[in-house]
This record gives C-alpha cells, structure tokens and sequence, in this order.
C-alpha cells in the first residue's frame, strides 16, 4: 500500500494577499515612470536629491500605501459585503496607482528606491517657514520609529484569521487609522516644498483620505 496522500495545504490569506499586493506593484512600478513623463517638474522646481524632503516622502508614502493595499486585497477574500468589498478595491487601486507615481518620480530623479537614512528622517526636518513644530514633528515621528498608523504585524494577522462583519470591524477600525497616518504624512510634506508634482499628489491624498475617514467610520457605526 502506498504512502497517504499529504492533505493539502491551506493557504494563508495574508501571503496570498500579499502575492497579490506584489503583483500589483511590480506591474505598476514598471510602468510608473510612464505614468508621469512630463509631469515630474515644474518651472522652478528643482531635482530633488537623495537625502531631501520630497525623495524622503517618495520612499517612505510607497511603503505606507503597500500596506494599504495588502489590507485592502486581504479583506476582500474574507467578507461577502459588497459596499466592503468596492471600498477595498477603491484603497488598493488609488494607492497602488500612487506608490506607482512615487516610484516614477525616483526613477526620474536618478535616486534609488531605497534610503540611504532611517525612515521618517523627513518629518523631522523643518518646514518651509523653518517652523520645527509643524506635521510630523511629534516626538513619536522620530527618525527611524514606525511610521504613523501602520498596522503591526500581530494585528495583520488578526485581521487575516477573522471573517465576515468580525473582519470588517478590523479592517476598518485599522484602515481608518492608517489614513489618519497617511494624511500626517501628506501633511507633514506640504509644510516642508514647493515642488508641484509633490503637493499636488500629497493634497489629493489628504482631500481624499479624509473624505474616506468619515465614510469608513460611519460603515464602522452601523456594524458596532
């Protein structure tokens, strides 16, 4: 008789989410310096340089907006609510665009995709009018700390282990707070340049992540 048959493995909803979040990336980034040929500068906008404001925020917002994403495509296998599940492709398809814009713009710029300093080494620098208590200036913001409203890793997983209205109560209460994070970030930059393909894409971010607070916090109420 031979051996039985392995049962077959069960897939992890935070690893095939984040392939998924990979894939969408990869696609993206690849194409992100097409997406903005043309757009990168503006007359008297300088090229950012590597340890600057605007390369600093690049780097650091892709990486915030990965998350966003990774969350977005994990609640989507794991409830059946439509309004849930189009506000989820709604997140991950305007981030990824986003993270998309910002790889484009450090392809542009001649700098690398990863920083030569601690993250968040930005925010802590002053602002325009040399300001050093504008955003991002709060002690928790600190070079090197975890930027503001990621999940951690432990609630990622709670998140992936819960279904139906249980995940949707997780996915919004940490969705709301990484937008919290994400609208400091954006901000945080708006104090600090003048580039305009920087702040026009950081105030789109703060118009449109406030705007989804309110909407996310009410789908939360009604499922309190």
């Amino acid at each position: 008789m031979g051996p039985a048959a392995s049962p077959k493995a069960e897939v992890d909803p935070g690893r095939r989410a984040r392939l998924a979040v990979a894939a969408v990336l990869v696609a993206i980034g690849l194409v992100g310096a097409s997406l903005v040929i043309g757009r990168l500068s503006a007359p008297g906008d300088g090229r950012p340089v590597e340890h600057s404001v605007e390369a600093g925020f690049a780097r650091d917002m892709q990486e915030h907006h990965q998350q966003a994403v990774e969350m977005a495509m994990m609640v989507r296998d794991l409830t059946d609510d439509p309004d849930v599940r189009l506000l989820a492709y709604d997140i991950a398809t305007s981030q990824a665009q986003q993270a998309g814009q910002m790889f484009g713009w450090l392809a542009d710029w001649g700098l690398s995709q990863s920083a030569s300093e601690p993250s968040m080494t930005w925010m802590s620098r002053p602002t325009l009018n040399g300001d050093s208590h504008g955003h991002g200036t709060n002690p928790a913001h600190a070079p090197g700390s975890v930027m503001p409203g990621m999940a951690t890793r432990e609630q990622l997983a709670q998140l992936s282990a819960a279904t139906g209205v249980e995940a949707e109560r997780e996915f919004l209460t940490l969705m709301i707070e990484h937008h919290r994070g994400g609208v400091d970030m954006a901000e945080a930059v708006l104090d600090r340049t003048t580039n305009r393909v920087v702040t026009d894409l950081a105030g789109s971010i703060v118009a449109a992540q406030t705007s989804e607070i309110e909407v996310m916090q009410g789908m939360l109420d009604e499922r309190s």
